[in-house]
C-alpha cells in the first residue's frame, strides 16, 4: 500500500551548502539503482526504465513507480535491447555496476552516483544526489523542497520522541544471523536526526551494517530492537519457537518492533519512510 508521508514537497528555501549541477534539457532516465529511482519519483521525474521492479517493491522502495516504468531486467545484467528501445537521455549507475558502462555507453551517456562511502558522510551525499537528479529535468526547486520538507519533518518528530529507549536496528539474514545497522547507514543518519540513540558501536562496512550471529544481541540489556522486514523466506512467525531469540532481553521484555520493508541503502525518500514508520511505532508503544 502506498504511504503518504507527511513531510511533503514543501516549498522551503534552498539549502545553501550544496551546489546544484547545471540543468539540462534532457530528462528521460534509465537506472539500475533503486536509490536513484525512488529519488527521481519523489522529484516528479520518474525513470522510464528500472531494473528488477518486483524486488524494488519487495525491499521497500519508498516511492510507488508509475505504471509505465519498464522493467529492464536484472541489475547485474540488464536487457540491452530494451534499453536501446527506450532511447534514454541518461543511464545512471552506482559504482557497483560501473563494470557495465562499456556495454551501455553506446545507448546513452553514463552517469555514476555514489552515496555510500566509508570516508564521506552519508546525509550530505544524499542531498547532493537529490540536487544532481533534479538538474536532469532543470527542477532545482523540487530538490530544495524535498530536502527541506524532510528536514522539517525530522525536526518535528524529534520534538515528540523524548525519553525513548536506545535502539538496535536489525534485518535478518536467516534464523541465526542478521545485519545490525550502525555508522555509515541510512538508519543511523535518521536516528541521529530524530535525537535517538543507536547502541550498536561495532565496526560496519560502507553500507553501514555488521553481519553478526544472533547471540551477539544477548548482551544488550536495555535496548529496544527494531526489526526491518522482509523476513527471510520460511521464517514467518517462526521466531516464536527460536529458543535463542527468546532469551534476548528485548524479546523477553516485549521491546521488539517490526517495521515494514524500507530500502536500507536508499536515498532521502527511504530516510523519510523509515523516520515515519519508526516514529509511529515508538509513539504507539
Amino acid at each position: 500500500m502506498k504511504r503518504c508521508f507527511r513531510y511533503g514537497l514543501l516549498a522551503f528555501a534552498c539549502l545553501g551548502s550544496l551546489t546544484p549541477y547545471q540543468a539540462t534539457a534532457s530528462s528521460d532516465v534509465v537506472t539500475l539503482d533503486w536509490t536513484v529511482a525512488e529519488t527521481l519519483v519523489a522529484l516528479n521525474n520518474p525513470p522510464v526504465g528500472l531494473a528488477e521492479i518486483p524486488q524494488y517493491q519487495r525491499w521497500g522502495g519508498a516511492e510507488q513507480l508509475p505504471s509505465g516504468v519498464l522493467d529492464i531486467g536484472l541489475r547485474a545484467q540488464p536487457n540491452r535491447e530494451l534499453l536501446a528501445q527506450q532511447a534514454p537521455d541518461h543511464i545512471i549507475l552506482s559504482p557497483l555496476f560501473m563494470r557495465l558502462s562499456d556495454q551501455l555507453n553506446t545507448i546513452a551517456p553514463i552517469t555514476a552516483l555514489a552515496n555510500y562511502q566509508l570516508d564521506d558522510p552519508l546525509w550530505p551525499r544524499l542531498q547532493h544526489t537529490t540536487y544532481t537528479l533534479a538538474a536532469l529535468s532543470g527542477n532545482h526547486d523540487a530538490a530544495a523542497a524535498l530536502i527541506d520538507g524532510i528536514e522539517t519533518y525530522l525536526g518535528q518528530q524529534k520534538a515528540l520522541l523524548e525519553a525513548q529507549p536506545p535502539l538496535l536496528i536489525v534485518q535478518f539474514i536467516d534464523a541465526r544471523h542478521l545485519r545490525v545497522f550502525g555508522e555509515h547507514s541510512l538508519f543511523q543518519a535518521v536516528v541521529e536526526r530524530l535525537g535517538l540513540t543507536n547502541v550498536w558501536q561495532q565496526p560496519t562496512n560502507q553500507w553501514g551494517f555488521s553481519t553478526v550471529a544472533l547471540e551477539e544481541l544477548l548482551s544488550y540489556t536495555d535496548a529496544a530492537i527494531i526489526v526491518i522486514e522482509p523476513l527471510p523466506s520460511g521464517m514467518g512467525d517462526g521466531m516464536a519457537s527460536n529458543a535463542l531469540w527468546q532469551q534476548i532481553p528485548a524479546v523477553k521484555e516485549n521491546r521488539v518492533v517490526r517495521l515494514p520493508a524500507v530500502w536500507s541503502f536508499g536515498g532521502l525518500p527511504s530516510a523519510a519512510r523509515f523516520a515515519e514508520l519508526l516514529s509511529e511505532a515508538l509513539l504507539a508503544r
